[in-house]
């Protein structure tokens, strides 16, 4: 089977750099890191399609190309941290501040800080510090060669990882829910992140639904 290469050529203007809206199959992508590019492009055809985003792995499994789940969940999570920064970290950065949020709250719940004391020990943090802290420390987990010795095959040990991930994450959405519900909406909007968000979680039962404070 020919390779597919879906990567902008040097010198390319921004706007010839995907002339090709189809989507390759996964066996065909010529990467070092299969799934994530190939989520890239289920995102870049349509960013709003989630269901397509969070599920088109089971369908290339059937297709004679395995695909292991937890490599699968491993490439979301670690694209919903990197997509959170835009756009809404970013719009909340222009409004949520030590002074207007000096503490971090979803509605009626309270999140304290692991990023701060010794020890594993939490403290009161503002939240764009403590949303922040938490997309540092997701990243830095998802990076962690201990935690996560390889992207290819993902052991078992490290399968707890990916609850208390998506746990911390949604935390995020549900303090731009109830605080800044115009920037939440604007973001969804653009980008369907929460909605993507959902989808992981529900097919792949990361958080139980009565852990989400959002409705």
């Amino acid at each position: 089977m020919t390779a597919v290469v879906q990567r902008p050529l040097k010198g390319s203007r921004r706007s010839h750099f995907y002339p090709d809206k189809s989507l390759p199959s996964l066996s065909s992508l010529d990467s070092a890191f299969q799934l994530q590019e190939y989520i890239s492009l289920l995102i870049r055809l349509d960013v709003h399609d989630v269901e397509a985003i969070v599920s088109e792995g089971e369908k290339e499994s059937k297709n004679d190309f395995a695909v292991d789940k937890a490599c699968w969940i491993y490439e979301q999570l670690r694209r919903l941290a990197q997509d959170l920064s835009y756009p809404l970290i970013t719009l909340l950065q222009q409004e949520c501040t030590r002074t207007t949020c000096p503490e971090m709250k979803a509605g009626e719940w309270q999140y304290l800080c692991v990023a701060h004391g010794t020890d594993g020990a939490m403290e009161q943090c503002c939240a764009i510090d403590y949303i922040l802290h938490t997309i540092d420390s997701a990243t830095g987990l998802l990076n962690s060669p201990r935690a996560f010795p390889s992207r290819i095959s993902i052991p078992s040990a490290s399968h707890r990882h990916f609850n208390s991930l998506a746990r911390r994450l949604s935390r995020i959405f549900a303090h731009a829910y109830f605080h800044h519900r115009e920037v939440f909406e604007q973001a969804e909007a653009d980008s369907s992140l929460y909605a993507r968000f959902l989808a992981l979680i529900d097919k792949f039962d990361l958080v139980p639904r009565e852990f989400l404070v959002i409705p």
